[in-house]
């Protein structure tokens, strides 16, 4: 039985896997995609979903969403939620790069401002802040730091100098899990969080000069304090090395669990251990340190952005407007409250690849944007757009709250190194106006757009399913990648 034949449509862009796939499986599948893409899809993306959806404790739906691809475990644009007494959790479930995630930063700069400083901008956040391979901050930081820094979050960025008070409202979870325990992370984790804190990393990480394209919701855009034309930034980052450890870590220890609880997985790379149980309870502490890691490392490089703009303007970053729009971390897992059967229930929510698109009225949000829904930032590709989106109530019912992450891969880093040349993507993208500063040649090559799904055409599938609704487009201007 090939599994897209037995998909079924529920309503436009949205499919079930049905539960009787695969008898192991305790809840049906569902794909957020529009008719092309699902058919495109790889096969084995398909059936991580349906693999998930076998998994002890799992609540309504194993998810996909418009960004979907295969993944270690989990697919990477997947999300599922556990019970909180009969569930599990899944190092898998959150991947290597524990929350790597965007933030937006707004300006009341425009296009004509910034133009003529494009390249010194540019210039200076390239060589301010480091990037690729292994790169390392410009902190430098004792054994105590870092386990202030993995227990306290942004928390430790504003008593350190390095972030404003008003910061903190509008990072995801104010910026600290609360459940973070730095005595569960190795001490080799922090050896290599050590040195790397404030750098920006390799791969689809990036630092990108934007400005307000288009708006869809003038009412909400005014609610996030955008304007058309104003100029943007957003950095997309995660915990380097660190969080790369505690993941590599806590695999090793669930391996071992899963066959100790005799929890039965249709994959080895869903390792997993009982909510209850101490190895689970370790790795969600471990998790939530790496996952503050990750927020004061996007913090640091703020820090720096605003100095740069400071230094090349003349003018204060308050003056500036440099607030943060938001900040969503996109591989995670979360203690939240859903309604599930008429009923509200605990839940381990999963994300990986996947933002929280939390609707009006939750208290997650912030109380300025509380009466819209949270902002979703889905970046899009080298050289395309990136989107600004607010979280539903369709969201809340059908996605615990989840939105995609950006753009999805669909062809690896080494078909796209050999496929596209990047002196003539750097060259595309000059003769668009667009400037680029990146690590390395290869790195420009792995990241072309050719080797992602159209950004376009994810936005508008999350769009017309109403699993998060449009507000702005932002174009790049210029773009520093690790």
């Amino acid at each position: 039985m090939k599994i897209k034949d037995i998909i079924e449509e529920i309503r436009p862009d949205v499919w079930e896997i049905p539960s009787s796939y695969k008898k192991e499986m305790r809840v049906p599948g569902r794909l957020y995609l529009e008719e092309e893409g699902l058919l495109t899809l790889e096969n084995e993306a398909i059936n991580q979903v349906a693999n998930v959806a076998c998994l002890p404790g799992i609540a309504k739906y194993s998810i996909g969403l418009p960004d979907i691809h295969f993944g270690y475990g989990f697919s990477i644009g997947g999300v599922a939620a556990f019970n909180n007494r009969t569930g599990i959790i899944s190092p898998g479930g959150v991947g290597f790069d524990i929350n790597c995630g965007v933030r937006m930063i707004k300006t009341n700069l425009t296009e004509d401002d910034v133009k003529p400083k494009m390249k010194e901008l540019i210039e200076n956040i390239f060589n301010n802040v480091p990037s690729g391979v292994g790169s390392k901050g410009k902190i430098r930081l004792s054994p105590n730091d870092i386990n202030d820094v993995l227990d306290m979050g942004v928390l430790w960025a504003v008593e350190n100098g390095y972030a404003w008070d008003e910061d903190l409202e509008f990072i995801e979870e104010n910026g600290v899990m609360e459940e973070a325990d730095h005595l569960k992370v190795s001490d080799r984790a922090k050896q290599r969080g050590i040195p790397q804190l404030g750098s920006l990393g390799s791969g689809n990480h990036f630092i990108e000069i934007q400005k307000i394209d288009e708006l869809y919701n003038d009412e909400v855009a005014k609610t996030f304090g955008v304007e058309e034309g104003n100029i943007t930034v957003m950095i997309h980052t995660g915990s380097r090395g660190c969080g790369h450890q505690v993941c590599s870590d806590y695999l090793r220890l669930m391996d071992k669990a899963y066959k100790k609880y005799k929890v039965n997985v249709p994959d080895r790379q869903l390792a997993c251990a009982p909510w209850d149980s101490h190895e689970a309870q370790d790795y969600f502490k471990a998790m939530s340190a790496a996952a503050n890691y990750a927020w004061v490392n996007r913090q640091i490089i703020l820090h720096w952005i605003r100095e740069i703009f400071e230094n090349v303007f003349k003018r204060s970053a308050e003056d500036m407007d440099m607030n943060i729009i938001y900040d969503v971390a996109h591989n995670i897992v979360k203690k939240e409250v859903h309604k599930i059967k008429g009923q509200n229930n605990e839940v381990l929510v999963h994300r990986k690849g996947a933002t929280r698109a939390f609707g009006p009225g939750r208290k997650e949000i912030p109380s300025k944007y509380r009466n819209v829904g949270q902002p979703v930032l889905i970046p899009g590709t080298m050289g395309t757009s990136s989107y600004i989106l607010h979280g539903t109530e369709i969201a809340m019912e059908e996605t615990f709250g989840s939105a995609a992450h950006g753009a999805g891969r669909i062809l690896s880093r080494s078909k796209a190194k050999k496929q596209f040349n990047p002196d003539t993507i750097e060259h595309d993208l000059n003769n668009r106006g667009i400037l680029l500063k990146a690590s390395s040649k290869s790195i420009v090559s792995e990241e072309s757009p050719q080797a992602y799904k159209n950004v376009d055409q994810v936005v508008e599938t999350i769009d017309k399913t109403g699993i998060a609704k449009l507000v702005a487009k932002v174009t790049p201007l210029a773009v520093t990648k690790g």
